[in-house]
């Protein structure tokens, strides 16, 4: 069935699912597939290999699945993926991927994307990430679930943000930024354990308080990143937690993000970090 008209144009061979809501002057592409239970608002272009799951809302102006913003375009086909849930907010810009890189871009399921927040070709995103006004990710970038990054923040390409961490607006991410901690300052810098957003999502205090052991030797006490992970493999206990930063940071290939400095003296190492 084709739906198009004077206010919208839908492709006839779209497949789209049941109880969906499209407003006015939206365009929908022949190779585009939305979930059931979705509300697309008005003057939405979703292009070509979008791949939207059930329950999401986009908002007007959005940009969904446009071709990456690359001097050579490869004519394969390659996606943009949305999972269940998530909402789109006004003006963001969407871009599948590359079928040089792999083809496709990923964001999960009860993400929050608020207002012109640009996602470039291959990236991946987690679920349940919130991603503030003006957030700026290049190619390449994989951000873990549960992250939050605050308003313009902008991501060079290639960056990992690790899971259930936390990045100040304004910040420039150049560097990656392991799970669990948040990151503020410039250039960015360790500022202490993501210990609010780790409470609300049900970490015990020993849980907390055995991570920012783990933080204080790789960050606060001045070792360099190969001293101090041999510190840790040696010295703290054994967990899941201290496990998972170790593979995070054994395997960065852009390098992690600085220690922890005073904002008075930014060269300065403090012998403990101020913690929430």
């Amino acid at each position: 069935m084709n739906y198009s008209n004077g206010l919208r144009d839908i492709h006839r061979e779209a497949k789209i699912g049941k109880n969906v809501t499209i407003g006015p002057f939206t365009v929908i592409e022949k190779d585009v597939v939305i979930g059931d239970n979705c509300r697309i608002e008005a003057n939405v272009n979703i292009f070509n290999g979008a791949r939207i799951g059930e329950g999401c809302h986009i908002f007007p102006g959005a940009s969904i699945s446009a071709a990456p913003q690359t001097k050579v375009l490869l004519e394969e086909p390659t996606t943009l993926e949305i999972g269940h849930g998530s909402v789109i907010r006004e003006h963001c810009t969407l871009n599948r991927g590359n079928r040089k890189f792999g083809g496709r871009t990923v964001i999960g399921e009860n993400c929050l994307l608020m207002a012109y927040v640009h996602v470039a070709h291959d990236c991946f995103i987690g679920n349940n990430c919130i991603l503030a006004n003006n957030v700026t990710l290049a190619g390449h970038i994989e951000i873990g679930e549960w992250a939050t990054l605050g308003g313009m923040a902008a991501v060079h390409q290639f960056v990992r943000i690790g899971d259930q961490a936390m990045v100040g607006g304004g910040s420039l991410v150049r560097k990656d930024v392991p799970p669990f901690v948040t990151a503020a300052r410039e250039p960015l810098s360790y500022a202490g354990v993501n210990s609010i957003g780790l409470r609300r999502r049900g970490f015990s205090y020993d849980e907390i308080h055995h991570i920012e052991n783990i933080y204080r030797v790789l960050f606060v006490q001045g070792f360099s990143i190969r001293k101090a992970l041999k510190i840790i493999e040696e010295e703290i206990e054994p967990s899941n937690y201290r496990d998972f930063i170790l593979r995070f940071a054994h395997s960065t290939k852009r390098g992690l993000m600085k220690g922890f400095r005073t904002i008075g003296n930014p060269g300065k190492v403090m012998a403990e970090p101020v913690l929430e």
